[in-house]
């Protein structure tokens, strides 16, 4: 929330409950009179997604200004609020007082009910709202949703086509796709079914570099902080005409930072003709997104559909090797082998022994070890790829944790014999 008029662009469904009564809230951007479905500005496409949600509600909340009164374009909206099935509530905010209420009274002339005064800003009047929409709510049983399920947030610079990408993955025109950058402001779940598993994808809105975030965009980026934190997989879209940006360097360093699966979506090849430039391309994008090197690469085409399905063959394995755990046994074997293979090189003028290895956590894959030392880091890396050579993180970042501990006599290598003994 923030007060800045025109941050809702995208329509946002948040589960809550009330009363034991569960039921999806889904807030849509502001509709306007002189906006309809046919208009190909942003204006006209946030109106034709708030009139998609209205079809399909099973009760709608009319929100008004109360200070403001009836307005032309409230009376206009209503006579096509009369035609929806579904009953309407008329909402009044900034009744921040009882002095405000009297304010009400001039809504009643809407022939939708008796209005219900609020505060969104201090939560005056929430409770009785509430009560109201479970009293209005179908007494059929709302569908279940799913808690328990995968979220994936597709992320990456404006304009990169996340978007376009989102609404082929989930199936329907949920976010608003226009040619000017930056039209996505909010991250817009959405859960859909994809080949008998269900998934909730996040379209986030395009991260710009810190400099020229300003104005709604700073909480358009925080919000993408958010759902990267969130999710079990980010899919990273990078414009292949553009290449890796230092931009999209950062958002892949905070997709590892957070721990998640990750998969790099190289966007609009369609445009890549040459084989020379489709070779640099991809040789620069393992360079420049090192932070995301276990994450698989799929060449796409948000506006052919090209490599879609390859996308999507690629979000179970990534999920499930999240969840895969290694027995201490089978762990320890391979750490063990891997000293051999590479003895630790020694640390402060004394060797580097790991006595034990056992696997902490999943999602991430989260291995502590206990060692005499801290082996340096190109060692680490070097167990690293072991691991992922010998066992199934695909996709996933591994997190290796030192704990040092005091050699004992018995870690110690046997001393040498006299010379010639």
């Amino acid at each position: 929330m923030a007060p800045v008029a025109g941050l809702t662009r995208d329509r946002l469904d948040r589960k809550t409950q009330w009363r034991g009564r569960e039921f999806i809230l889904a807030d849509t951007g502001g509709l306007v009179a002189s906006a309809h479905q046919e208009d190909v500005t942003i204006t006209g496409k946030v109106a034709a997604k708030a009139v998609e949600a209205i079809r399909t509600a099973d009760l709608v909340l009319f929100v008004v200004e109360a200070p403001t009164g009836v307005t032309e374009d409230d009376l206009v909206l209503v006579k096509g609020l009369r035609k929806v099935t579904a009953p309407v509530i008329v909402v009044a905010n900034k009744v921040d007082d009882a002095a405000d209420e009297d304010g009400l009274y001039d809504f009643y002339s809407l022939g939708l009910g008796e209005p219900l005064g609020v505060s969104a800003l201090h939560g005056r009047g929430s409770g009785d709202l509430l009560d109201r929409i479970v009293d209005m709510l179908p007494d059929a049983a709302a569908e279940a949703v799913v808690d328990d399920i995968a979220s994936i947030a597709l992320v990456g610079r404006p304009n990169v086509g996340k978007s376009s990408l989102f609404n082929h993955l989930v199936g329907e025109d949920r976010s608003i796709v226009h040619h000017d950058p930056g039209t996505t402001r909010d991250s817009v779940d959405t859960i859909a079914t994809i080949g008998g598993v269900t998934y909730r994808f996040v379209d986030t809105a395009g991260v710009r570099r810190r400099a020229k975030t300003k104005g709604v965009e700073v909480f358009s980026a925080s919000r993408t902080r958010d759902a990267i934190m969130r999710a079990d997989l980010a899919v990273l879209v990078v414009d292949a005409g553009e290449g890796a940006t230092s931009q999209d360097q950062r958002i892949a360093q905070q997709v590892a930072e957070a721990g998640v699966g990750a998969i790099v979506s190289l966007n609009k090849w369609d445009l890549i003709t040459d084989e020379y430039i489709a070779g640099v391309t991809e040789a620069s994008m393992k360079d420049r997104l090192h932070f995301l090197a276990h994450a698989p690469l799929v060449r796409t085409s948000a506006m052919t559909k090209r490599g879609v399905q390859r996308l999507v063959d690629q979000i179970a394995p990534v999920l499930d090797a999240r969840k895969n755990r290694v027995s201490t046994g089978v762990l320890n074997r391979l750490v063990m082998e891997a000293q051999q293979r590479a003895p630790i090189p020694r640390s402060r003028s004394r060797n580097v022994k790991i006595l034990y290895a056992t696997q902490a956590s999943v999602a991430p894959p989260t291995f502590v070890l206990f060692a005499t030392g801290r082996p340096a880091v190109p060692w680490l890396r070097f167990l690293e790829r072991r691991l992922r050579d010998e066992f199934d993180f695909h996709g996933n970042p591994i997190r290796l944790v030192v704990r040092e501990r005091t050699q004992t006599r018995g870690d110690r290598p046997p001393a040498r014999g006299p010379a010639g003994g």
